[in-house]
């Protein structure tokens, strides 16, 4: 990619989409293109063909999309699948009309089978049944790998696709009903360590900046002590103990979303659709149990309570580790450990409180 060239990111305000933006300024480029929501619906192929039209850019990061976690995807099924399925159709087509010389299509792990031998590998994909609970965002996304792939074959465009491990990091969501794992665990767990601490000043700051999801913030800003106590037990989070969904026996990856776009940056630098195939995983290729996993994030924010379990609550997939031999072999290691990311994602987020 030349520095002078006109790139266009889609998804900026999100987790993957900002850090590729900010890796992209650091690296020296200087014609970069985002909209929001407002100025540009995504799932509006009239709106996005003109918007390809006069801006015409030449390199394109696909991240937008509508993402959650295993309570929003299993609870708006047909909203994940049809949105991330316009957007996905929508973009990629107008970069084909319009000439984009390379485009970066942003997947999601998921779309393995629930059952999928570990770790991950990438010919994997359509040989067995999806996890149910996020089957929907799934598809979606594996109709943008074959559109990618149908296009470079029938147009000969330079489309190719990557498939990133779970992400957190600077710019997360942290609304209860619709984050993924490591946020919300990473905000349950502050919370209740805020209750613990009676700091319900705090408690509030807090809630002014993220919503709790669930329509519980409506019952927030006249609410006393008491009564945020009980709402925040809504979502887990009590003084002496937090709540986790299943039995904490599952596995999941964890990859710093600063990782994510350094691999992305790299891969539109320096390969091609022919030199990356179908798709590649974007993964450390290793995992960590939840119960572990909580422990952790539990140490970092230095909560002295009890992790629960609600077993009547899903799992999701037992396990999700993707092999990292295709990446590796394009010249591609992440380099952020998850000890220190954690560490660095609730120093953000506790300034960002602030």
């Amino acid at each position: 990619m030349d520095k002078h060239a006109k790139i266009y990111v889609a998804g900026h305000k999100g987790l993957v989409g900002s850090a590729i933006l900010r890796r992209l300024i650091q690296s020296g480029y200087e014609k970069l293109l985002v909209r929001n929501s407002k100025e540009l619906d995504l799932t509006n192929q009239d709106q996005v063909s003109t918007f390809f039209a006069q801006e015409r850019p030449e390199y394109v990061f696909l991240c937008a999309a509508k993402v959650g976690g295993i309570i929003a995807n299993s609870s708006y099924p047909g909203e994940f699948i049809y949105k991330n399925i316009m957007i996905g159709a929508n973009i990629i087509h107008a970069a084909y009309t319009h000439g984009v010389k390379k485009l970066l299509n942003m997947g999601s792990s998921c779309i393995y089978p629930r059952l999928a031998p570990q770790p991950m590998k990438e010919e994997m994909l359509l040989t067995g049944p999806l996890e149910p609970t996020n089957e929907g965002y799934a598809l979606a996304k594996i109709s943008a790998i074959k559109l990618c792939s149908c296009y470079n074959r029938q147009y000969g465009t330079n489309f190719i696709s990557v498939m990133p491990t779970n992400q957190y990091g600077v710019g997360d969501n942290f609304n209860m009903e619709t984050a993924h794992l490591l946020p919300m665990v990473l905000r349950r767990f502050h919370l209740a360590k805020l209750l613990a601490e009676r700091k319900f000043d705090a408690i509030r700051a807090d809630l002014r900046r993220y919503p709790l999801g669930w329509k519980l913030d409506e019952n927030i800003s006249n609410a006393d002590d008491s009564e945020l106590e009980e709402i925040l037990s809504k979502v887990g989070a009590y003084r002496d103990h937090v709540v986790m969904w299943g039995d904490g026996s599952v596995y999941r990856e964890l990859m710093c979303s600063d990782d994510l776009a350094d691999a992305c940056v790299y891969l539109m630098e320096n390969k091609n659709a022919d030199d990356i195939g179908e798709f590649v995983n974007i993964t450390w290729g290793k995992d960590i149990r939840l119960r572990e996993l909580f422990e952790m994030v539990k140490k970092v924010v230095g909560f002295d309570g009890n992790i629960n379990y609600d077993t009547s609550k899903p799992n999701g997939m037992p396990r999700k580790v993707m092999d990292a031999e295709r990446i590796t072999s394009l010249g591609w290691k992440p380099k952020i450990p998850l000890e220190k990311g954690l560490v660095d994602f609730y120093t953000w987020y506790q300034y960002f409180q602030n």
